[in-house]
């Protein structure tokens, strides 16, 4: 067994592991990082400009590629060759794998909204979940700094669930679609909010990466690097500095301690020869995606540590959340056999509804806590693999009922807040390997009543504004069935929970673990709650932060 010796060592090129080795490798410090992927170059690899009637199956998803024979994750999905996972007994919970140089930035939604005061004190408001140990204004200008550097186009709104950005910081958004304006003109009847989304594509060239051009889809990966992603931004820029050091193919097995329980490094498994390494390390820091984070602290006993590593809270793979998910849409008929013209934009919605609930939870009016927001599918996509099923015939009369329809749907789908209970967690099942002889993950995964409130909430607000639009809406399914799997979205956070307590978290709010001040968790784990907006903005803010405060722990001579 090899050994090598390093400063910082980071798991995971993701969002997290990238802007660590990013914010550490600028201030000067030797960064090691290990990812558990292929390599991967977007700038050579990515298929941009191919269209769907060039793909097998009109590029339609599959089990080896969920989201269409395009999409920019080559060898991840929720089920990966060689790595398994287990279930309890009555739990369906989905947990996506990347696999690549990258991780999830490669391919997620680029949708970027900030938390807000509402989504870090939660628990003070209302009594459920746990607080952040710090308040918005604490990170505010973290996420100014984040936004700049990823490059987030959108816009001020003045929306109570939308914190400002500092002026000069966004670029700006692209113009709305002719059906999300329809959208805006029914929900503003409802006293409802349609406003431009934050997302994490350039409008405006930036440094060596390119503007948006609507040319392919983001979910095909971006070569010119307008949709944000680490191998295309943070990465190069981190090796351009001379201080990064990358090793692909790497699985990390367990964090290794010395005698005294102090960490000292990891070992992983080279999956190329199957052989076992160790790397010695000062600082180590997790950054593999909260589930996986997770599973190698708990497979890092010791007998110092004999409930797995900064586990002395009990709190390593609990408070296991997800986003909520449900979708409702619908043909409206002033948008049928509309004139053809280029709608393409930056692929996903250019309008969607922040959460407009604050005021209503104020005053005791809804049955649930937290809220939820919906994104728009509307206008006139590549066509795919499959025709709706409200067509009638063949032949020239389908092709005209076909014609007639297209861009006239708009659909709603609802991204919401889950809150952490007893029966959401994983752990490690120790009956089940995977091929390099790691322990896998076992989930138990249950949504609780106010999800479920939620859903029924939201899918009657969808209903309210289609019927609004002109659509025939039908009868609602019960939120049971229309409520997504745990894990589907995503969005899975809160495995290795942040707090102002060692007894009740794993981290303080720096992403330092209570019981190894050497070892950081810097990934989704560390949410103290699971807002419903997408989490990777606030991964890489909450890195960037805490690896500069890192950084002057190591300069100071503390670590």
């Amino acid at each position: 067994m090899a050994t090598f010796d390093h400063k910082v060592l980071v798991v995971g090129s993701g969002a997290g592991g990238a802007m660590a080795a990013y914010t550490l490798t600028k201030l000067g410090h030797k960064v090691l990082l290990l990812e558990a992927g292929r390599n991967y170059e977007p700038t050579k690899e990515t298929p941009m400009f191919r269209r769907n009637s060039e793909a097998p199956l009109m590029g339609a998803g599959n089990k080896d590629k969920n989201f269409g024979f395009y999409d920019a994750t080559v060898d991840g999905g929720w089920q990966v060759p060689n790595e398994p996972y287990t279930h309890a007994e009555n739990t369906d919970f989905y947990w996506w794998r990347a696999r690549m140089l990258g991780g999830r930035t490669n391919h997620w939604g680029r949708y970027s909204l900030r938390f807000s005061e509402h989504d870090f004190k939660g628990k003070s408001r209302d009594g459920h979940g746990a607080d952040w140990p710090f308040e918005y204004q604490d990170i505010a200008p973290w996420y100014d700094k984040t936004e700049d550097i990823v490059g987030i186009c959108g816009t001020n709104t003045d929306h109570d669930d939308m914190p400002p950005s500092a002026p000069g910081i966004l670029q700006p958004p692209p113009a709305p679609r002719i059906p999300e304006l329809l959208v805006a003109a029914a929900s503003k009847k409802l006293g409802i909010a349609a406003v431009p989304m934050h997302r994490a594509v350039l409008t405006r060239k930036k440094d060596d990466r390119a503007a948006c051009f609507y040319a392919t889809p983001c979910g095909h990966g971006c070569s010119i690097g307008a949709a944000f992603q680490t191998t295309t931004s943070l990465l190069p820029m981190a090796k351009a500095t001379g201080n990064l050091e990358v090793i692909t193919d790497a699985m990390v097995k367990s964090v290794t301690v010395n005698d005294e329980g102090k960490v000292t490094g990891v070992t992983y498994v080279n999956k190329m020869s199957s052989l076992a390494q160790t790397i010695h390390a000062d600082v180590v820091i997790l950054a593999a995606s909260a589930c996986e984070s997770a599973r190698i602290l708990l497979n890092s006993k010791h007998n110092k540590h004999p409930k797995g590593l900064a586990n002395s809270s009990g709190q390593v793979g609990r408070n296991l959340m997800d986003s909520t998910g449900a979708w409702l849409g619908a043909q409206i008929p002033a948008l049928k056999n509309r004139p053809r013209y280029n709608e393409d934009g930056h692929t996903a919605n250019h309008l969607f509804i922040p959460w407009w609930g604050h005021k209503s939870h104020a005053k005791g009016e809804l049955d649930f806590p937290r809220g939820y927001h919906f994104e728009i599918s509307s206008g006139f996509r590549q066509p795919g693999s499959g025709v709706s099923g409200d067509k009638q015939g063949y032949g020239s009369v389908l092709k005209q009922q076909v014609r007639d329809a297209y861009g006239s749907y708009v659909g709603f789908a609802l991204r919401g807040e889950m809150l952490p209970n007893k029966d959401s967690y994983m752990e490690i099942d120790n009956k089940v390997k995977d091929k390099w002889g790691i322990p896998v993950a076992k989930f138990h995964f249950k949504w609780s009543d106010r999800e479920l409130k939620q859903i029924e909430h939201g899918l009657k607000t969808a209903k309210q504004i289609l019927e609004t639009m002109g659509a025939k809406v039908g009868e609602l399914p019960p939120a049971e069935k229309a409520i997504s799997k745990g894990g589907e979205i995503i969005h899975e956070v809160g495995t290795t929970r942040m707090g102002s307590s060692a007894k009740e978290s794993v981290t303080n709010q720096w992403g330092q673990t209570w019981d190894c001040d050497n070892l950081f968790v810097m990934d989704a784990g560390v949410f103290a709650s699971n807002p419903h907006k997408n989490c990777t903005l606030t991964i890489m803010t909450l890195a960037m932060r805490n690896s500069t405060w890192l950084a002057e722990q190591i300069d100071q001579g503390v670590l």
